[in-house]
């Protein structure tokens, strides 16, 4: 689905240049479960932001469903990321002044779905996450664990191929992370591949492969 070549990312910050990342390989089949694990500025972030097409390669190529990415235009890019891949972050990221299915139905306004479709849809999704009952409550009204599923449903509602979350349960107390965690399990069980970065043992260990980023090089284990 996924396969990156010998990827690097730098960055300049005055006259000081960062390696983030170092001649990164790395392989996501469809149907996998990876969990991106290690210290805090190793380059977990950097990656899944090469892999979730919001960032450039400094160096090597990333082939998405085959395609090469670096021949893709930035519009291009932004409709393969609107329609294959759906994120999901541990500060939600939900819009306050919206209702939870306006929330969820975001990606289709950027896709120009219909307005009734949108609805239809949000409620499914939401209804798919447990969540139909609140399908008009806004993200004050509702609980941690419950913001996150919103966050989730809207990550799923354009029918992604992959889903990238970044620490999802790092926001959540241990019942609502639980319940997060079932979930994530459940939708990768239906076929929905999923790569998760995590400081948590607990999270990583629901996946099916743990990949260690360590100052910029990936490790598997």
């Amino acid at each position: 689905m996924i396969e990156l070549q010998r990827v690097r990312r730098s960055y300049t910050k005055g006259k000081i240049q960062v390696d983030a990342l170092l001649e990164v390989n790395f392989t996501l089949s469809a149907g996998e479960h990876v969990a991106l694990v290690g210290p805090s500025g190793a380059g977990k972030s950097t990656l899944l932001s090469l892999l979730g097409l919001m960032d450039r390669p400094s160096g090597g190529r990333i082939l998405f469903e085959g395609r090469d990415t670096a021949q893709l235009s930035d519009a291009e890019l932004s409709r393969l990321r609107g329609r294959r891949i759906g994120f999901v972050f541990q500060a939600f990221n939900l819009l306050p002044a919206l209702s939870a299915w306006q929330n969820v139905a975001l990606p289709m306004v950027y896709a120009g779905v219909p307005a009734l479709e949108r609805r239809r849809r949000a409620y499914e999704v939401l209804e798919g996450v447990g969540l139909l009952e609140r399908a008009a409550h806004r993200p004050s009204e509702l609980s941690g664990g419950q913001e996150q599923r919103v966050a989730i449903a809207r990550a799923l509602v354009m029918k992604p191929a992959v889903i990238l979350a970044d620490e999802p349960t790092g926001n959540l107390d241990a019942a609502s992370g639980t319940q997060i965690l079932a979930l994530l399990d459940r939708l990768n069980i239906q076929g929905t591949t999923l790569v998760t970065v995590t400081h948590s043992p607990e999270v990583a260990a629901h996946a099916h492969t743990v990949r260690t980023v360590r100052d910029g090089v990936l490790i598997l284990g």
